[in-house]
């Protein structure tokens, strides 16, 4: 299976080594290296592997944390393959190819580019903070991802911002708004036993914004059709 590993790691000659060998000698088969962060001496790197599914990842988090210095941000399993220079711009030609699922289209898409679980674009009320305890003002869900639970699980999100959230139970969301008709594209990491996924930093944060973004200035009004009620014709 593929895996996601994140790491923070000390910034210096030798270290990024040790931890791909350590990653190799615990049967880790390395195909992608990304440096979300370097900062104060200090490194986040997201190493995509191919994991043996017999294997238990309880050893290769021990092995990672003998490295002095290394710090295991998290181990979750990624979908698809992993990102590609040249995704994001490929993925908006997929929207203005076709603005009519230009939603789904980047819905559908993004969990793989952010190696998350699922992604729902949901309209919310502007005050859905302050009528969600008495059950009012849910949000309207306009498009899911196929693995997304049913009804989708949220986070409170107003007010609309990019920014990355973890819920008290341990799933983690990044969420960015189209600046439009309460639209707020939502991605998701679920906690699940025994493997952890990391918070979503805030280089990834950003991706999705400039994608929801780019999205919004390509599909303009259609925006405000997600979720409305479909329109009857009666003849």
């Amino acid at each position: 299976m593929l895996l996601r590993v994140r790491v923070t790691l000390p910034d210096r000659p030798g270290t990024l080594g040790q931890v791909a060998r350590t990653l190799g000698v615990s049967g880790a088969d390395i195909v992608q290296v990304v440096v979300l962060e370097r900062l104060g001496g200090r490194a986040v790197d997201d190493f995509t592997v191919v994991w043996p599914g017999a294997a238990r990842v309880e050893r290769l988090l021990a092995g990672l944390a003998a490295i002095p210095g290394v710090r295991v941000d998290g181990v979750w399993r990624a979908i698809g393959a992993p990102t590609t220079t040249g995704q994001d711009a490929e993925l908006l030609a997929q929207v203005a190819a076709n603005p009519t699922d230009g939603v789904a289209t980047l819905v559908d898409a993004v969990p793989g580019l952010l190696a998350a679980d699922w992604a729902v674009a949901a309209v919310v009320p502007l005050d859905w903070a302050a009528r969600s305890g008495d059950g009012g003002g849910e949000p309207t869900v306009g498009h899911a991802s196929w693995r997304a639970p049913v009804p989708p699980r949220l986070p409170e999100v107003t007010p609309l911002r990019a920014r990355a959230i973890t819920t008290a139970d341990g799933h983690h969301y990044a969420v960015a708004p189209f600046g439009r008709a309460g639209l707020v594209l939502v991605v998701a990491r679920d906690h699940s036993e025994p493997l952890a996924a990391a918070a979503f930093h805030s280089t990834e944060v950003d991706r999705l914004a400039q994608l929801v973004r780019a999205g919004a200035v390509i599909l303009g009004d259609r925006l405000d059709l997600v979720g409305a009620p479909p329109v009857t014709t009666i003849t």
